[in-house]
């Protein structure tokens, strides 16, 4: 006994020796290295800044914005273009692929990481990714039939996968209701307070930090219906039936994807980076998400003072009669931009932050949810206004902000000041996105 409590004695005073390094002064921790954030591929960095945010001069009178007004951005990153149909793909591919890997599993005990590097049990399995998926394996394919088309609906009687099984299922936390005073974890009562409202809309009393883990399942395919469905009595078959998955489409920008599923790929994109990163060892960057409304306005006018375009002059050409966008120009001769619809990502010159297409080809989701009063009550400090809205929500609750016009739109909508919206849960012909990060430090 008295050899035990002379070891405690020496473990204390180890400990105790160990808090009191730094001759009792406030150093802090052990200091990990110096921290660099590279460039990410494919992104451009937008300085922090402020900027008048709103109409322009010639705004027109039914303008969706009532005023202007001085807002201030903190730094972020931002593709450099709208995400292409090639980079949307992948994460297609990684959904397919991981719904594959799930049903391999059960089977095939290579296709998941079931112990962790000390032998306890991991439920649910990890799917194991460096195991490769041999499509043609006739084991493998009995057990992926289920992924395909059944032969009754296939046309031309060409096997392809099911689009309507790709659902992605991911989780995200809804930070706005976690914020509520009245959400907070009691100290005195040692328990939560308050209700919270899960996706379905269904009040819940918050009993831990659960309540405040959002599931969520969404289809990722693009609707590629939404050319023919967005034009009456108009012939887009063609656009249709090869416009996301052939090569010749590659590096144009990805649309009929409504703004679910691009938050959704920006969730995945972030768990894909950070989840590379920590098997490397290194540490997490932050998440990948859509613009707020300011950050887009501000990234559009280049840094550029009330500038009307995203080039800085007050026409939609220049000195040549060049048209400087992809839009609907004069009354409806669309190819005189040099394209009818969509064009390859980056065809026009940039702004100056080095930002191609914002302004036309196509226009763009934010993460802001519309209000036409919005500028009225939102911060001036990094404002946006954000609402989640339920299922049971009235239609106009369910506005997003959409920004930089398409090549359907004439040249107001190509302003930097011009905002519009579109709902939620559409998927239109004219709508990518383009997704920002933001920048560590200041």
């Amino acid at each position: 006994m008295k050899k035990v409590l002379a070891l405690s004695v020496i473990i204390v005073t180890i400990l105790s020796g160990c808090s009191n390094s730094g001759g009792g002064e406030l150093i802090g921790v052990e200091r990990r290295g110096t921290f660099y954030e590279p460039d990410p591929y494919g992104m451009l960095f937008i300085p922090q800044g402020s900027f008048n945010m709103g109409p322009n001069d010639q705004d027109a009178a039914w303008s969706l914005t009532a005023q202007s007004k001085t807002v201030s951005v903190r730094s972020f990153w931002m593709d450099e273009t709208e995400i292409t149909n090639t980079e949307y793909r992948q994460f297609v591919y990684w959904v397919r692929d991981s719904i594959a890997r799930k049903l391999l599993g059960d089977q095939f005990e290579e296709f998941v990481i079931a112990e962790d590097m000390y032998g306890n049990e991991i439920d649910p399995p990890f799917l194991n990714w460096d195991e490769e998926i041999d499509w043609e394996n006739e084991e493998y394919a009995e057990i992926l039939d289920e992924m395909y088309l059944p032969e009754n609906e296939r046309f031309f009687r060409r096997k392809e996968i099911d689009t309507r099984k790709l659902n992605y299922e991911y989780q995200w936390v809804d930070m706005q209701q976690a914020a509520k005073k009245t959400n907070r974890f009691n100290f005195e009562t040692k328990q939560y307070e308050g209700v919270a409202y899960n996706q379905k809309g269904e009040e819940e009393v918050i009993r831990d930090r659960s309540a405040f883990i959002m599931d969520d399942v969404v289809n990722v395919y693009p609707d590629t219906l939404c050319w023919i469905a967005d034009f009456t009595y108009s012939f887009n078959e063609p656009w249709t039936e090869k416009y996301f998955w052939h090569p010749g489409f590659d590096e144009y920008p990805v649309v009929g994807v409504s703004y679910k599923q691009a938050t959704a790929f920006t969730i995945w994109r972030s768990r894909f980076m950070n989840n590379y990163l920590r098997s490397k060892g290194q540490p997490e960057v932050m998440d990948y998400r859509l613009p707020t409304e300011a950050e887009w306005e501000y990234a559009s006018r280049g840094g550029l003072e009330n500038a009307m375009y995203p080039w800085g002059g007050m026409y939609t050409r220049n000195d040549k009669g060049c048209f400087l966008a992809n839009f609907k120009p004069l009354r409806g001769r669309y190819g005189d931009d040099g394209a009818l619809s969509t064009l390859l990502v980056g065809s026009y010159a940039p702004n100056d932050f080095g930002l191609f297409d914002m302004s036309g080809n196509v226009a763009e989701w934010t993460s802001s949810a519309f209000d036409e009063s919005a500028y009225s009550f939102t911060h001036d400090f990094n404002p946006t206004y954000k609402y989640n809205a339920l299922p049971d929500d009235p239609h106009v609750m369910k506005r997003k902000v959409i920004r930089g016009g398409s090549w359907k739109d004439i040249g107001y909508y190509l302003q930097c000041g011009t905002r519009t919206y579109e709902y939620q849960d559409s998927a239109k012909s004219y709508i990518g996105f383009r997704c920002v990060r933001d920048y560590i430090g200041n």
